[in-house]
């Protein structure tokens, strides 16, 4: 029997209802003549309140609410790869197709196209014994991503029939399982979860491995773990959109999840446009073979932008169950959390600090906790990284969002706008940035990039340190009367800011292996070392800084990763420099004597 209520009241994307008593809470509904997609939120005796995904302009008391029987879900199989999804999961490029430019209210598009035809692998056969979690067949979904069809929650029995290998569609049987009730259960290739629900795992592990990015300043100062949790907050301007994009486009994930939430419609049209013709620096294949896009952009419904980070996590979970590591990026909390703060204030709650909800801190948490590196339940190690931007207005970061996003993350790469005015990107501050998960990743970066990896990070970090506090008397009483070893140490602050720690969005450095961030960082430390000795034999810091050989480590940077005669080269050329100052230091004093 279909379950039948009615709208009482319209608030924009809140609609109360009434004759409701026979829905669940949290059960997706289809609201009016035009069947606009709606959740449940609230629940009190025959009343509902619901939350509406599409605009309700127009709408009137007394039409139809229809129930469907599940919460709001996503499909989940292959054909997920290179696709470009709203906020609640519909094809964007399915309802252009349909649509064209403007959609129809209440229309209805699958996620994946049931008849869409792949080449599955079976991996079992009939007598088998699964599981949760087992992997029951496998489909060559891009040539970056191999897709593997593991076996549901809840699922345990024998395989009674298994797909021969040939070609299935989407809307197909892969297997069918007898449980111990003697029940055949059809196992489909296209798989529904509730976003709301957390996947399941066996065992969650240390975060100890980290997701290289590429970028300079991540991997040597402020690493992020696989499976760990990081934020980008700044103000306009700042960079957190290109930032985001570098770390989609670079960072070594086999999946990547970009969530465009509540940004500007021309951003996720430039992800669109360079996604495609980017290649993947690992295998030269597009970058689109191995991502997947979530947009809800500012003038799309906000009911949806509430959804689509659920919507983006779900997905990111269901590859890390298949044992890839996932790189999720949402753009931006802050607009995320605006939309929370609507629809409260919709709902008539008492609002908290800045007008958000009172449940601002535990929606944040359980966003947030969904990352981690596990064991899956088909065994494999898998992880979902979660990577924040956060928006604060003015880039005040003690501004709610911000300040609740650092109780629940480990990593946190604040930007700076005098950074970013000064035309120094990524604007990623050295003095308000951190990362918790550096000591855990340490042996790591020692095995297999640079054993000397903590020793070289900490004592970058105190030059930089040091630095800020000696520009603070260089404004006020100007650089000249400072003693040469603070001139060193600024210098050799220098040396790191635009030698090291600036990188090009574009261009050959835009992406650069530690292996090779750490060849510039050493050559600048050994200068630095070699600078202290000098000065401490009375030659002057212009001598020691005055040649093309300590000038030329600003342009390490421009040479390939693989480049190490390039490298040996500047190196002997800077020890060329420093050892003929340090001789002539010494002749003076001989002569002198």
């Amino acid at each position: 029997m279909n379950k039948i209520g009615y709208v009482s009241i319209v608030n924009g994307p809140v609609i109360r209802a009434t004759g409701m008593k026979d829905f669940g809470m949290r059960e997706m509904v289809h609201v009016g003549k035009l069947r606009l997609l709606g959740e449940i939120i609230r629940m009190d005796g025959d009343e509902a309140t619901i939350q509406v995904y599409e605009e309700t302009q127009g709408m009137k008391v007394g039409e139809v609410i229809e129930g469907s029987g599940e919460a709001l879900s996503v499909s989940l199989g292959p054909g997920l790869i290179g696709g470009f999804f709203d906020g609640i999961g519909r094809p964007l490029s399915s309802l252009l197709e349909k649509e064209g430019r403007y959609i129809t209210p209440g229309i209805e598009t699958p996620m994946i196209p049931p008849d869409k035809m792949w080449d599955v692998t079976p991996t079992v056969g009939v007598g088998d014994m699964v599981s949760s979690g087992t992997l029951l067949g496998t489909v060559q979904e891009t040539n970056l991503l191999l897709h593997r069809i593991i076996c549901p929650p809840d699922v345990e029995g024998e395989i009674v029939w298994i797909t021969p290998r040939a070609s299935v569609a989407s809307g197909g049987i892969v297997a069918q399982v007898k449980n111990a009730l003697g029940r055949t259960i059809d196992i489909p290739m296209t798989q529904r979860w509730p976003v709301r629900s957390p996947r399941p795992y066996r065992d969650r592990l240390r975060p100890n491995e980290p997701l290289v990015t590429g970028q300079r300043v991540i991997d040597g100062l402020f690493p992020l773990a696989k499976g760990g949790t990081s934020a980008i907050p700044g103000g306009f301007g700042t960079g957190k959109t290109v930032t985001q994009h570098q770390l989609a486009k670079w960072s070594e994930a086999q999946v990547v999840v970009y969530i465009g939430c509540g940004e500007r419609g021309n951003e996720m049209t430039d992800v669109l446009e360079q996604f495609p013709v980017l290649e993947d620096p690992r295998s030269g294949r597009p970058l689109m073979e191995r991502t997947i896009l979530i947009a809800n952009t500012s003038n799309m419904p906000v009911a949806a932008r509430e959804a689509s980070i659920y919507t983006g996590i779900t997905i990111a979970e269901y590859f890390r169950d298949m044992g890839y590591d996932v790189a999720l990026m949402a753009d931006s909390t802050s607009r995320w959390a605006e939309a929370l703060r609507e629809i409260s204030g919709r709902l008539e709650e008492i609002p908290a600090e800045e007008g958000f909800p009172a449940y601002l801190p535990s929606r944040l948490a359980e966003f947030y906790e969904r990352a981690g590196r596990v064991v899956t339940q088909c065994g494999e190690n898998g992880s979902v990284s979660i990577i924040g931007a956060v928006s604060p207005p003015g880039g005040d970061f003690t501004e709610p969002v911000t300040r609740h996003t650092k109780r629940f993350i480990r990593c946190f790469w604040g930007l700076d706008k005098n950074l970013a005015n000064a035309r120094h990107f990524p604007a990623i501050s050295w003095t308000e940035s951190y990362s918790e998960y550096a000591g855990e990743v340490e042996n790591w970066f020692q095995a297999n990039v640079e054993p000397r990896w903590g020793e070289l990070r900490e004592k970058t970090r105190a030059i930089l340190i040091e630095d800020e506090k000696i520009q603070q008397v260089i404004k006020l009483v100007g650089e000249d009367v400072l003693p040469d070893d603070q001139r060193l140490v600024n210098y050799t602050a220098f040396l790191v800011k635009n030698g090291y720690l600036q990188q090009a969005a574009f261009g050959p450095d835009s992406y650069s292996p530690p292996e090779k961030g750490f060849a510039i960082l050493e050559m600048i430390l050994h200068f630095y070392d070699r600078g202290v000795e000098l000065v401490k034999q009375g030659v002057p810091i212009s001598l020691i800084k005055g040649s093309d050989a300590v000038e030329d480590i600003t342009h390490l940077r421009e040479f390939a990763a693989d480049d190490k005669s390039s490298f040996e080269r500047a190196r002997k050329k800077l020890d060329n420099h420093l050892n003929r100052v340090g001789v002539e230091r010494t002749r003076e004093e001989g002569g002198a004597k």
